[in-house]
């Protein structure tokens, strides 16, 4: 008989499977970075800075306050044991784990080979030409081959080829990311960066997806068919299904009836990771950016949490509808607002540029969203909190705030 989970259940199994039931340390150490990474297995890494950069979010979610450089050693540095690649947008990933991605690295490598206009097949002389920098000089910064160019930049030469044979060679496999300065990637030949043994370790492309299908349903604890294909950014569906079947076969994987996961007024099928844990509780609260695994999919999103999410960036400011950034935020195993967080490092201020509800809050949330902007603060070592009065949780975070150990102030948006 088909085992069956409540949506409630549902969500606490999956929150902590990406480990939001544990207790959020004293004080954060590099082993619980690490910790953190084993549950998520991939941290998409994004540049928008309203805030923080995405990619320091999860961390924070998960741990609470830890020092950025601390990140910024773990996984920026040379000697990390984390790499960047295409995992899902991209992330990192465990270096040892370079081999897995390899099925990926050779259909990109397939896909511009058989074309023959490709820019590929256009632009070999600018691919050897890297090589051989990277091969006698890397690691290298984009900049550092513009700098050190042919001084004849005219014929072959062309800066924007350049940088996009640096993508090609890395999404190829050929090159990997070796570091960062600031946000700027360095490059260097696959071979200096990833360990010797994982770069000859070989895996079949079955047998990569198998793995990455057994991840996945891991970090969600209990995951639909598009769930689990989507956390890796598996397009071969196909292929999924049958990792799934041999997994559910080898009992790894178990087929569970999650009541209210429905799609079109029919169930969606599900599954769990035989060694998910159901939490008899999920305390506290966090903020979550969008590239969060927890809700980045947007669909999932949606069926586990009823969080219909968009991101707003790119929209024009007075159609917006909650703000530019918005952070999903999570009391317990509800997400019950989301809030546009901007820091003004000038003034030292976090501002709250909108607070809206969820249909899932409660009047008592407030008091834990208040909590969590103040670690937010502190973490971004801001000394106070402006809050506007753009969203109806505005307001009653605004009051929740009042008696902190930080200075709360209003501020007027545009859109009030």
């Amino acid at each position: 008989m088909t085992a069956s989970l409540s949506a409630a259940e549902a969500r606490r199994m999956t929150l902590g499977a990406q480990g939001f039931s544990r207790r959020r340390p004293d004080t954060v150490s590099p082993r619980h970075l690490h910790r953190a990474m084993e549950r998520m297995g991939v941290l998409q890494i994004d540049s928008v800075n309203v805030f923080a950069r995405s990619h320091y979010l999860p961390v924070f979610a998960r741990l609470g306050e830890y020092a950025p450089a601390q990140f910024d050693r773990t996984f920026f540095s040379p000697s990390s044991r984390y790499v960047e690649y295409l995992a899902h947008e991209a992330a990192f990933v465990p270096a040892e784990d370079w081999a897995l991605w390899r099925f990926r690295m050779d259909d990109f490598r397939r896909k511009w080979e058989r074309d023959a206009d490709s820019w590929l097949n256009a632009n070999g002389r600018t691919l050897a030409w890297v090589l051989d920098e990277l091969r006698d000089r890397g690691p290298l910064r984009p900049a550092d081959l513009r700098d050190d160019a042919p001084r004849e930049r005219g014929g072959w030469w062309n800066w924007d080829e350049v940088k996009m044979a640096l993508e090609h060679l890395w999404r190829v496999g050929d090159v990997a990311v070796s570091g960062r300065r600031g946000f700027e990637r360095s490059y260097a030949l696959a071979e200096d960066v990833i360990p010797a043994d994982a770069l000859a370790r070989e895996v079949t492309r079955d047998a990569a997806i198998r793995e990455l299908v057994l991840r996945a349903a891991r970090a969600y604890g209990v995951a639909s068919e598009a769930d689990i294909a989507d956390y890796h950014r598996i397009r071969d569906r196909a292929a999924v299904r049958h990792a799934i079947d041999d997994l559910t076969d080898a009992g790894e994987l178990a087929p569970v009836v999650v009541r209210g996961w429905e799609r079109l007024g029919k169930q969606v099928p599900a599954w769990t990771h035989t060694g998910a844990a159901l939490p008899r509780r999920i305390d506290g609260a966090a903020l979550l950016t969008p590239f969060d695994p927890v809700v980045w999919f947007r669909d999932r999103a949606l069926r586990v949490f009823d969080l219909d999410y968009r991101i707003e960036i790119y929209v024009p400011a007075e159609k917006r509808r909650f703000g530019y950034y918005s952070l999903p935020v999570l009391v317990g195993d509800r997400i019950v607002a989301r809030v546009d967080l901007k820091a003004d490092r000038q003034a030292s201020a976090l501002l709250v540029q909108s607070a809206w509800w969820e249909p899932q809050s409660r009047a008592s949330d407030a008091d834990q969203i208040a909590g969590e902007l103040l670690r937010a603060a502190s973490w971004q070592g801001l000394e106070r909190i402006s809050v506007s009065g753009w969203g109806d949780a505005a307001e009653p975070i605004a009051q929740a705030l009042h008696g902190g150990v930080v200075a709360v102030e209003r501020h007027r948006h545009p859109r009030e």
